[in-house]
């Protein structure tokens, strides 16, 4: 199970008006901890699983590494359609770029999703299954 993953950004402003906003739609939050990064997870109160994001260059990268070069993708859970496409509205709206609009995916049943690129060209993205794509 997930513990914990990590996002490098080129710009800390920008990726956090993008996270608070997609936060927001989830019914998630961002935690400032540090000048340098933040935490996108459910609360303080139930800080793991955390996505740390920040513009610290970690010391795992291989030479050459840098933000953007290596795209990642993040899934976030999300309890309905409705907070599926609240995600979406959100991310586009604060710096975001479509990836996939909002909708069923072939190949995939009972699932609901959309994808969105962050500032950085990370493709996020927040799905319902099961009962919860209906």
């Amino acid at each position: 199970m997930l513990d914990h993953t990590g996002l490098v950004v080129t710009d800390l402003a920008k990726a956090r008006r993008f996270y608070d906003a997609i936060a927001a739609a989830l019914g998630l939050q961002t935690i400032s901890n540090s000048e340098e990064s933040f935490l996108f997870g459910k609360s303080k109160e139930e800080p793991i699983p955390y996505l740390w994001i920040g513009t610290t260059r970690p010391s795992y990268w291989v030479e050459g590494s840098r933000p953007g070069i290596n795209q990642m993708h993040v899934a976030f859970r999300a309890e309905n359609k409705a907070m599926v496409e609240a995600f979406y509205k959100a991310a586009l709206e604060n710096g975001g770029t479509d990836n996939g609009a909002p909708g069923p995916r072939d190949g995939v049943p009972d699932y609901y999703g959309a994808f969105v690129l962050d500032p950085d060209g990370n493709n996020i993205e927040a799905c319902a299954r099961g009962e919860a794509s209906k």
